[in-house]
């Protein structure tokens, strides 16, 4: 038995709709720009190669149950925005995944945001530096209940959405992405080896804004399980 001189951390996992066992979360891959009008939003157009950051896995905010989950206010901004997106949990690992093969490795989808401290994201990328700092925050990563892919439906078809204080911010299609599902598995793939337990953020339609304390998210995608926090 492996013996360690400080505890090993808690290992991040997410509630699975229907199920008292839970998912183990390995790492969180974000894809960034992939809905043309957040593109234009944010100041890009067109088809560009897909690029990808990552949050650290404990950034994980599970939303648990139906009651709303907090979600603390972070450090150092003055500009946290939401971005709502498909999350998708791989199941079966691989690299260099073909575009055809690439659905089989899902393990199931849920609705996730990825908080945003815009205000150090912008200084950031105005000196050439990375934006963790913007991104990778403690609970920047809130995350519904997964869904298995069986009991999911038509993902690809679906609709997504956000509200803020029961004011639409978000709505658009999962088809609109510039890279569906399968293209993006299999484009990360290519510059990671993918694992069970990794969690893919697909990117956030146009409407993001910003948040204050007080408000209350509402976010969900159709035939997944809703989220719902209440920023502290």
């Amino acid at each position: 038995m492996t013996a360690y001189v400080l505890p090993p951390a808690p290992l991040p996992s997410l509630p699975i709709v229907g199920m008292d066992s839970r998912f183990a979360v390995r790492r969180i891959y974000c894809v960034g720009r992939n809905y043309a009008e957040h593109a234009r939003e944010m100041g890009a157009s067109g088809r560009e190669a897909p690029f990808f950051f990552l949050k650290p896995a404990d950034a994980l905010l599970p939303v648990e149950g139906a009651a709303p989950t907090t979600l603390p206010y972070p450090s150092l901004t003055q500009d946290l925005h939401h971005e709502v997106e498909l999350v998708v949990a791989i199941g079966l690992g691989g690299r260099d995944i073909a575009v055809d093969e690439a659905l089989r490795h899902i393990w199931g989808y849920a609705v996730g945001l990825d908080m945003t401290r815009r205000d150090l994201q912008a200084e950031m990328k105005k000196h050439g530096r990375p934006w963790s700092i913007g991104k990778g925050f403690d609970a920047s990563a809130p995350v519904a209940a997964l869904t298995p892919a069986a009991q999911a439906g038509n993902v690809a078809q679906a609709g997504i959405w956000l509200q803020v204080n029961g004011q639409e911010r978000q709505r658009s299609q999962i088809a609109h992405m510039i890279w569906n599902v399968a293209e993006t598995i299999a484009e990360l793939s290519r510059a990671w080896a993918l694992q069970p337990g990794d969690l893919i953020f697909t990117g956030t339609p146009a409407g993001v804004g910003a948040i204050q304390r007080g408000d209350t998210i509402t976010a969900g995608i159709d035939g997944l399980a809703p989220l719902q926090l209440v920023v502290a």
